[in-house]
Protein backbone atom coordinates (compact mmCIF):
# COMPACT_ATOMS: atom_id res chain seq x y z
CA UNK A 1 0.00 0.00 0.00
CA UNK A 2 2.86 2.77 1.17
CA UNK A 3 4.50 1.55 -2.68
CA UNK A 4 1.08 2.37 -4.29
CA UNK A 5 0.68 5.88 -2.20
CA UNK A 6 4.37 6.49 -2.92
CA UNK A 7 3.56 6.10 -6.92
CA UNK A 8 0.49 8.16 -6.82
CA UNK A 9 2.25 11.43 -5.28
CA UNK A 10 4.44 10.50 -7.56
CA UNK A 11 1.99 10.32 -10.58
CA UNK A 12 -0.06 13.49 -9.44
CA UNK A 13 3.70 15.42 -9.31
CA UNK A 14 4.46 14.00 -13.29
CA UNK A 15 1.05 14.67 -14.27
CA UNK A 16 1.68 18.85 -13.97
CA UNK A 17 5.75 18.55 -14.58
CA UNK A 18 6.00 16.05 -17.24
CA UNK A 19 7.57 17.64 -20.76
CA UNK A 20 5.28 18.34 -22.19
CA UNK A 21 3.14 17.91 -18.73
CA UNK A 22 -0.49 16.12 -18.82
CA UNK A 23 -2.31 19.09 -17.64
CA UNK A 24 -1.70 21.26 -20.80
CA UNK A 25 -4.47 19.09 -22.46
CA UNK A 26 -6.21 17.22 -20.03
CA UNK A 27 -8.89 17.91 -17.57
CA UNK A 28 -8.23 16.01 -14.17
CA UNK A 29 -10.15 17.57 -11.55
CA UNK A 30 -7.92 16.28 -8.63
CA UNK A 31 -4.72 17.47 -10.59
CA UNK A 32 -6.45 21.13 -10.98
CA UNK A 33 -6.22 20.72 -14.90
CA UNK A 34 -8.16 22.19 -17.26
CA UNK A 35 -6.85 21.12 -20.40
CA UNK A 36 -9.20 21.20 -23.70
CA UNK A 37 -6.83 19.31 -26.12
CA UNK A 38 -7.55 15.72 -24.91
CA UNK A 39 -10.00 14.09 -23.06
CA UNK A 40 -11.23 15.01 -19.86
CA UNK A 41 -9.96 12.21 -18.13
CA UNK A 42 -12.91 12.46 -14.88
CA UNK A 43 -15.51 11.66 -17.37
CA UNK A 44 -13.47 9.22 -19.55
CA UNK A 45 -12.43 7.65 -16.51
CA UNK A 46 -9.76 5.14 -17.89
CA UNK A 47 -7.86 2.36 -16.40
CA UNK A 48 -3.84 1.36 -15.66
CA UNK A 49 -3.68 -0.45 -18.75
CA UNK A 50 -5.07 2.44 -21.27
CA UNK A 51 -2.90 5.08 -19.57
CA UNK A 52 -0.03 3.27 -19.66
CA UNK A 53 -0.61 2.18 -23.42
CA UNK A 54 -1.46 6.13 -24.39
CA UNK A 55 1.75 7.28 -22.86
CA UNK A 56 3.82 4.57 -24.21
CA UNK A 57 2.58 4.70 -27.76
CA UNK A 58 0.90 7.81 -27.87
CA UNK A 59 -2.35 8.04 -29.40
CA UNK A 60 -4.36 10.71 -31.58
CA UNK A 61 -2.50 14.11 -31.45
CA UNK A 62 -0.67 12.77 -28.03
CA UNK A 63 2.75 12.09 -28.57
CA UNK A 64 4.37 8.79 -26.76
CA UNK A 65 6.22 9.80 -23.48
CA UNK A 66 8.31 6.31 -23.73
CA UNK A 67 11.72 8.10 -24.66
CA UNK A 68 11.02 11.24 -21.58
CA UNK A 69 10.04 9.15 -18.79
CA UNK A 70 11.04 5.98 -17.34
CA UNK A 71 9.09 2.71 -16.69
CA UNK A 72 8.11 3.72 -13.06
CA UNK A 73 7.45 7.03 -14.23
CA UNK A 74 4.72 6.23 -16.84
CA UNK A 75 3.74 3.70 -14.00
CA UNK A 76 3.06 6.51 -11.35
CA UNK A 77 1.46 8.54 -14.07
CA UNK A 78 -1.21 5.46 -15.01
CA UNK A 79 -1.83 4.83 -10.98
CA UNK A 80 -2.43 7.98 -10.31
CA UNK A 81 -4.66 9.04 -13.45
CA UNK A 82 -6.69 5.94 -12.88
CA UNK A 83 -7.32 6.21 -9.19
CA UNK A 84 -8.08 9.73 -9.06
CA UNK A 85 -10.48 9.81 -12.40
CA UNK A 86 -12.42 6.94 -10.28
CA UNK A 87 -11.71 4.15 -12.96
CA UNK A 88 -12.58 0.38 -12.05
CA UNK A 89 -9.50 -1.16 -12.00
Amino acid sequence: MADETSNFALGKKLFSNAVPPCAVCHTLKDAGSEGAVGPILDELKPNQLRVTSALNNGIGAMPSYKGNLSPEDIKAIAIYVSKSSGAAD
